[in-house]
């Protein structure tokens, strides 16, 4: 049996469908002026978050870097595909200066993947940090990357960076994983997590989609594998169909289910964990 025959049909509840204040426009304005003076790139803004006003009055927010072009492409994410631009030197810089000019206290710097790259990417991370804590060294840095193809030396410039704190994404449940992010892998995930808390001093994240298709039962498996792996932090958010060319919703939950999916977390022993329908991978970064 194939995979997509394994799915479950969906049930989609239009009455649990989320709904959100509309953003402060002004608030919006001045960042977006601000990121267009540095040629800059947010997930907040190219992903039109719900949350987004909400993280910029408390001073987070979350920049995508090396480009807007994807070198994969999986079926949740609306990033375009395609070639990319050789990594632009001046980024850093540009990075650090919007992050001054924004008055921000909690950056979160991830990217799209970049397997074109000799090291994936990975040392424009490193360069990020560097221009950050050269222009301001009070703010915390988080770290939200890809898995660079699991290669130990990018990995290894990762966990030596000098960020806050490390986040990789597994996204969803093993049995859905092939499907949802076919050049991604479930166990390549664990190992990029495993390797961050081994070798780093600070706290690891991951985050999971709920609605793609998986059961409770998988996403407890999976949380426990991401617990297995060293993984202390947690979130967990409703899916939400980018497009009608990405993978569908099937289902959309109650507030309640995402209730009792903290306290499996925490039964499992998470230290920190957001768990809501409107809950995104940088969601609350700072607080947690």
């Amino acid at each position: 049996m194939s995979l997509s025959e394994k799915e479950p049909t969906p049930q989609i509840s239009k009455t649990c469908k989320p709904r959100v204040k509309a953003p402060d426009p002004m608030l919006i304005g001045k960042t977006r002026s601000v990121l267009r003076a540095n040629a800059l790139t947010t997930v907040c803004e190219e992903s039109a978050c719900p949350n987004r006003s909400e993280c910029y009055e408390r001073g987070t927010a979350t920049f995508m870097i090396l480009g807007d072009t994807c070198t994969r492409a999986c079926r949740f994410c609306n990033v375009k595909t395609g070639k990319a631009a050789p990594p632009d030197p001046t980024e850093p810089a540009r990075v650090a200066k919007a992050v001054t000019e924004l008055g921000l206290r909690y950056v979160v710097v991830t990217s799209v993947d970049r397997d074109d790259l000799r090291d994936y990417g990975a040392g424009q991370f490193v360069r990020v940090v560097e221009a950050i804590r050269k222009r301001a060294p009070e703010v915390k840095i988080e770290l939200l990357t890809p898995d660079f193809r699991g290669d130990e030396m990018a990995l290894a410039k990762i966990v030596a960076s000098g960020a806050d704190k490390l986040a990789h994404n597994e996204e969803t449940v093993r049995r859905l994983s092939p499907l949802i992010r076919p050049q991604s892998d479930y166990d390549r995930s664990l190992e990029v997590l495993r390797t961050y808390a081994k070798g780093f001093k600070g706290a690891v994240k991951s985050s999971l989609m709920v609605g793609l298709g998986e059961t409770k039962e998988e996403l407890i498996e999976t949380m426990e594998d991401l617990y297995g792996a060293g993984v202390r932090q947690l979130t967990l958010g409703q899916y939400l169909q980018p497009t009608p060319k990405h993978h569908p919703v099937a289902e959309y939950f109650p507030p309640r289910y995402f209730d009792e999916l903290k306290v499996a977390a925490e039964t499992i022993g998470f230290e920190a964990v957001a768990s809501g329908i409107l809950v995104r991978s940088s969601y609350y970064a700072d607080r947690l």
